[in-house]
């Protein structure tokens, strides 16, 4: 690579470029803008004067003369969360395509100032909007605030915002776990729900709940895991206990799977003897033994809408309310009418 005489500590300019390619510094600006204005042969001898000097041009400036960074921030809670990861997946995949990058910044914990930080960073680093996708209830709570003046769309979070909102419709699906295992004959349905503290578990929860109480069956006292499959394993050791207990709905298939270990090591028999149903269809579901009957999320679905809805912010476009992406139930071997129906 060349370099300009006595210019090794600095980087070149677009007027060394102009020099070099032996046209204007206005035209190196239009090429590097990517405006079509400019005949291909000068374009082509502006291009190699760039990569003979090693010019790269500021995006950041170019950024502030467009109104675009073509930067969507990201602020998740939990990295470790299947559907947080598929969702970020989506997200990511979408914000390419649309010719965006994306700068993630994970989050300890759900408060107040960790947000707001959050926020600050993400302004520094020049973003056109944000996507939040942070599950914990907390932050449906007053005291957690959104910025103006910027873009933001929130994933899996309430609806308490006047921002546009992106969800699985966990009412319907938690509603279509429960009815099923009703339908086979059961006469009630236990629940494994995930932490107190999670939107998605509490809207899972009050769905089966009122599901149960629709029906007229009773509603056994929820027992509460961690989303792991150590938290199944412990509720299946609860729920061995229960002579009366022939179906459970867990909050996730990872507790599904831990349901699953306990009852086979007691020689409680699947779907027999007791049935399992789980939440998410996470790629090896199918897999399990036996295979788990569950409910799908469509985590792709709801990383496209949030990109799609923050894109339609960012350009202008009227603001979306709350979208609600529908599950469906995938039934397999796991679930089956109770004993006394077989």
């Amino acid at each position: 690579m060349s370099s300009l005489p006595g210019s090794a500590r600095r980087e070149p300019s677009i007027n060394d470029v102009a020099r070099v390619a032996g046209v204007s510094a206005q035209t190196v600006s239009r090429v590097a803008t990517g405006k079509d204005v400019v005949r291909p042969a000068t374009r082509d001898r502006v291009v190699r004067a760039m990569q003979q000097l090693g010019y790269r041009p500021n995006s950041a400036a170019r950024a502030l003369k467009a109104g675009r960074y073509r930067t969507i921030g990201v602020i998740m809670f939990s990295l470790s969360s299947y559907g947080n990861m598929r969702t970020l997946d989506a997200i990511a995949a979408e914000a390419t395509a649309a010719g965006y990058a994306i700068t993630l910044i994970p989050l300890a914990a759900a408060t107040q100032s960790v947000v707001s930080g959050a926020f600050a960073r993400l302004g520094e680093q020049a973003v056109d909007g944000i996507i939040i996708v942070i599950e914990a209830h907390v932050l449906s709570e007053a005291e957690i605030d959104v910025p103006t003046g910027m873009p933001v769309v929130v994933v899996d979070s309430s609806a308490r915002y006047e921002v546009p909102v992106v969800d699985t419709d966990q009412a319907q699906g938690a509603r279509l776990a429960t009815a099923h295992l009703l339908e086979l004959g059961h006469e009630t349905v236990w629940h494994v729900s995930g932490p107190e503290d999670s939107y998605s578990a509490q809207r899972r929860r009050d769905s089966w709940r009122r599901t149960l109480e629709e029906a007229g069956a009773p509603v056994p006292e929820p027992i509460v895991g961690d989303w792991s499959p150590a938290a199944g394993r412990r509720a299946g050791e609860l729920l061995l206990r229960r002579s009366d207990a022939t179906a459970v709905f867990a909050s996730n298939d990872q507790m599904a799977l831990g349901l699953l270990h306990a009852f086979h090591e007691a020689g409680r028999r699947v779907p027999q003897d007791i049935s399992v149903v789980g939440f998410d269809d996470m790629p090896e579901a199918a897999d399990f033994w036996p295979a788990l009957t569950t409910v799908r999320q469509h985590f792709d679905r709801v990383g496209q809408a949030a990109l799609h809805a923050l894109l339609e912010a960012v350009e202008g476009g009227s603001p979306r309310g709350r979208e609600l992406v529908a599950t469906e139930l995938v039934v397999r071997s796991s679930s089956a009418p109770p004993p006394a129906h077989a």
